[in-house]
């Protein structure tokens, strides 16, 4: 969501996520008619080129031929929305867009526009085959297509809005489940969990009257949080998390989410990401909500974790509501199946009248038109979005900014800084989008806040503008709790009259660090 208008930054990020637009050049197109589809290093430099000239690379403008030469080089995995002849393409879809009658025709004549091209290299071809992955409330067909000439049909039909490849990321690993099962990139943000050993009271944490450790990024001097709290605890606000799970055996997102100062209070674990499949054929067990990853399960907790008696990390918004949604295997979105998980859980969202505030601390370095269809239909329900800014790979350290989704407008990018309140952290992307900066990394040591582990009561930490994005989630509940009849335009009225920035708004920091205390009313201007 913007408070006014900005410009776009760039990309990659776990943790995290970005999304904007621009008009733009055109991307650099290959010969005439061609039948070799471009190499992976060839792809990987077409859009690299574009990302370091212009801060993002929308496969929208790209040519049929590289759409096509992604999807080869890939899985066959297209996205395509539709709509009907003469729709705007500047006008918002319809909410209820999939079952207007002239939308389901269109969407019928897109799946035998696609089927009649692919039959003609694999006449015994059906719907059933073609089709991929159930399909949610947004007008959006994701179809296996391996035919340029469909590609270039698409592209050619008023009745589709785009035709673009879910499951290329550059520097990805080659396609095929064994690859990315033993990738780096796709393990991204997975695998470190677990209970930080060295933590300190005094300095890493605070030991509450309960007994709860509150982490020492939320010291007043940050954020006023600790101050906060003595008027708003995040009662009655549910949080919906996008990530990658949370532990079934973390008992503080389970069985012991309410005790102590936390009560009366309900969480919930749902998965949105669709089960395996190789070229359209399931395999394996359904999902689970459960992380296999570890990284919803700390963003959870440095949200919402219980203000209890065990000893654990409290969370920001310690008595909110919370839903965990697994909609993705870890924070790099790189796969065709983690983008559908991901969109489903955003109309899930949308869908549910409880749900405020979303967060995501999860990205992908090109941009999506079905993530961003999902985003702006729960943007449309009036809730509030909260994305992760980016943070840097070895080869995107210094030169990405705000990664996609966090650099759409209607997302709030967040990004964290350093306990001097001036230097981002060091692997945080920042830039013109960003709309709110937390505090999140101490110089002294190189210290991060702490969370939940996948288990036990002994904290975790974890960085990143991914843990930046969860707790301004935690940040925003406060204050929403605080003025529940508040619409969202009007929370971001306040959550911005209570920041550091809010008299001159930074082209890198945005608005800068919310004080919680300020918003509600415990501390003067």
């Amino acid at each position: 969501m913007r408070t006014i208008t900005l410009p776009l930054a760039t990309m990659l990020a776990l943790a995290l996520a970005a999304c904007q637009h621009e008009t733009e050049q055109a991307l650099p197109q290959p010969d005439a008619d061609p039948t070799t589809a471009l190499t992976v290093q060839q792809l990987d430099e077409q859009i690299m080129q574009r990302l370091r000239a212009t801060g993002q690379f929308n496969w929208n403008e790209a040519s049929a031929h590289t759409v096509w030469s992604a999807l080869t080089r890939s899985d066959y995995v297209l996205s395509v929305g539709y709509q009907p002849v003469g729709f705007a393409a500047t006008s918002a879809l319809p909410a209820d867009a999939r079952q207007l009658p002239q939308w389901q025709q269109a969407r019928e004549q897109v799946l035998q526009l696609i089927l009649g091209q692919e039959r003609q290299t694999n006449p015994t071809l059906t719907l059933d085959q073609l089709t991929l992955f159930e399909e949610n409330s947004l007008p959006v067909l994701t179809v296996h297509v391996r035919e340029l000439s469909t590609v270039q049909a698409l592209r050619r039909s008023g009745l589709v809005r785009y035709a673009e490849p879910m499951g290329y990321e550059p520097n990805r690993p080659a396609a095929g489940a064994a690859n990315r099962a033993v990738s780096s990139l796709s393990s991204s943000g997975c695998g470190n969990n677990t209970a930080t050993a060295g933590l300190m009271e005094g300095s890493d944490y605070t030991v509450l009257p309960d007994g709860s450790k509150s982490s020492w990024n939320q010291q007043d001097q940050y954020h006023g949080i600790r101050a906060g709290w003595s008027q708003s605890s995040g009662q009655g606000i549910k949080v919906l998390i996008i990530d990658t799970g949370s532990s079934d055996a973390q008992e503080n997102l389970g069985a012991a989410f309410n005790q102590g100062q936390s009560s009366g209070r309900s969480i919930e674990r749902l998965v949105t990401l669709p089960r395996n499949s190789l070229f359209g054929i399931p395999y394996g067990e359904a999902e689970t909500p459960n992380d296999g990853c570890g990284h919803g399960t700390s963003m959870a907790g440095a949200c919402a974790a219980p203000r209890g008696t065990d000893g654990a990390a409290v969370g920001v918004a310690y008595n909110s509501n919370l839903i965990t949604v697994r909609a993705a295997e870890d924070v790099l979105l790189d796969a065709s199946r983690e983008v559908q998980g991901v969109a489903n859980a955003f109309v899930l969202a949308g869908n549910r009248p409880d749900v405020r505030i979303i967060s995501m601390s999860m990205g992908r370095l090109t941009s999506s038109s079905q993530l961003t269809d999902a985003i702006r239909y729960a943007y449309g329900k009036g809730k509030l979005i909260l994305c992760a800014a980016g943070t840097s790979f070895d080869w995107t350290a210094g030169w990405a900014g705000v990664v996609f989704p966090a650099s759409l407008p209607e997302a709030v990018a967040v990004t964290g800084m350093k306990d001097d309140l001036r230097t981002r952290c060091d692997e945080c992307h920042v830039g013109s989008d960003v709309e709110f900066t937390v505090v999140m990394q101490r110089t002294a040591l190189d210290r991060r806040p702490l969370t939940l582990a996948m288990s036990g009561d002994a904290p975790s930490t974890v960085g990143g503008s991914s843990v930046a994005t969860s707790s301004m989630a935690g940040i925003a509940a406060l204050v929403w709790a605080r003025y529940p009849a508040d619409t969202r335009t009007q929370l971001m009225s306040r959550l911005v009259a209570a920041s550091s920035n809010r008299t001159a708004r930074s082209s890198t920091f945005g608005w800068g660090r919310v004080n919680v205390a300020t918003a509600l009313g415990a501390l003067p201007q």
